[in-house]
C-alpha cells in the first residue's frame, strides 16, 4: 500500500501546510521521494536514526506542525524509548507510519513487522489504526491528522486491494468499528487489516453467513460493538497479521465483558515465533493467515 500512502501524503500536503514528513533513509521505500519533490521544504531524512526521527518529531509537534514520521515496522522498534518519553507522555500529535507492518516476505527474520500492535497499544495516549484496504489507509491517514494526540497507521508490505481510490478524504469516527457484513449463523469474525478479505471470501465459498467485522482501531478498540456482536453468536474467529502475544486478538480478549467470554473462540495471527526468510504467501500460510487457515479454523467450530 506505500503508493497509495505516498499518494495521500502529497494530497495532505496541499490540504495542509503544516503537514511535514520525516523518515530514516526510506524515503523511496515509504514513497515520500514523491512528498520531497512537491514540499523539498517540509520533507526530512534523518538517515539511519530512527530515535532521531522520532524526537524530531516531538520538537516540530511542539512548534506547531503536523508530522507524519514514515518508518518500516522493524525498525521502529529502535525508536521505542523515545515514543514514549519524547511523543506520548506529552501527547503530541504526531502521526506515526508503519510501512511493511505484518509478513514482509524474502526479507529475513529482522524484518518482519510482527510487533508493532503489541509494541504500542501498551503506550498511554496512543491511537492504532489499521486498514482494511487502500481506500481506508488514505481515510485513516487524513484522520491522524485530526487526532491532536499520537496516532499510528500500520499497514502491509505490497500492493493494496485493488480498489479505485476515492478522490476526496473522510474523518474516521475515533474508536469506531464497522460491521462490513451482516451474518445470520452463530459465527463472528472480527479482524483488521486485508485479511478481512480473505475471510469474506471463504465466507462465500462456504456460503455461511457469519458477521464480519472490521474493527478499524486497536486502540480505542470498539468495545460496545465487539461485544453486541459477540453477545448473539456462539462461535467467534479473531483474525490479524500481528504478534498473537499482546496484539489485537488480545485487544479483544481482554475487552470483551464476563457474560461474553465462555465461547468458541480462535486467534489467528503470527505466532511466537520468529518468522523465517521466505515468500509472504508462504509466510502466511504457515502462519495460518490465508484462505486455507481460515477454513480450517472455521471448520474447526463443529
Amino acid at each position: 500500500m506505500g503508493q497509495v500512502f505516498s499518494e495521500a501524503m502529497i494530497k495532505l500536503g496541499y490540504l495542509n501546510e503544516r503537514v511535514v514528513a520525516i523518515t530514516s533513509a526510506m524515503k523511496t521505500g515509504t514513497g515520500l521521494k514523491n512528498f520531497e519533490k512537491h514540499f523539498p521544504n517540509r520533507f526530512f531524512d534523518v538517515g539511519i536514526a530512527e530515535q532521531h526521527a522520532v524526537t524530531l518529531a516531538g520538537g516540530l509537534a511542539r512548534n506547531g506542525l503536523m508530522p507524519i514520521c514514515a518508518i518500516y515496522s522493524t525498525f521502529l522498534q529502535r525508536a521505542y524509548d523515545q515514543i514514549i518519553h519524547d511523543i506520548c507522555i506529552q501527547n503530541l500529535p504526531v502521526t506515526f507510519a508503519i510501512d511493511r507492518a505484518g509478513l514482509v516476505g524474502e526479507d529475513g527474520a529482522t524484518h518482519q513487522g510482527s510487533f508493532d500492535i503489541a509494541y504500542l497499544r501498551s503506550i498511554p495516549n496512543m491511537t492504532l489504526m489499521v486498514p482494511k484496504d487502500e481506500n481506508e489507509l488514505q481515510h485513516m491517514l487524513y484522520t491522524s491528522t485530526l487526532i491532536k494526540a499520537p496516532s499510528s497507521v500500520r499497514y502491509p508490505r505490497g500492493a493494496g486491494i485493488g480498489l479505485p481510490l476515492e478522490q476526496g478524504f473522510k474523518e474516521i469516527p475515533l474508536g469506531k468499528g464497522e460491521i462490513i457484513r451482516n451474518g445470520k449463523g452463530d459465527i463472528a469474525i472480527i479482524g483488521v487489516g486485508p485479511v478481512l478479505y480473505d475471510a469474506m471470501s471463504v465466507c462465500d465459498g462456504l456460503n455461511l453467513s457469519a458477521t464480519v467485522v472490521n474493527a478499524r482501531f486497536v486502540k480505542p478498540i470498539d468495545k460496545k460493538l465487539i461485544n453486541e456482536v459477540v453477545s448473539s453468536v456462539k462461535n467467534i474467529l479473531l483474525l490479524e497479521e500481528g504478534s498473537l502475544s499482546g496484539g489485537f486478538c488480545s485487544a479483544v480478549l481482554e475487552c470483551l465483558e464476563r457474560k461474553n467470554r465462555a465461547k468458541n473462540i480462535k486467534s489467528l495471527g503470527i505466532p511466537d515465533v520468529f518468522i523465517e526468510h521466505g515468500p509472504q504467501a508462504t509466510q502466511r500460510e504457515l502462519c495460518g493467515l490465508n484462505r486455507e487457515g481460515i477454513i480450517g479454523a472455521i471448520k474447526g467450530f463443529g
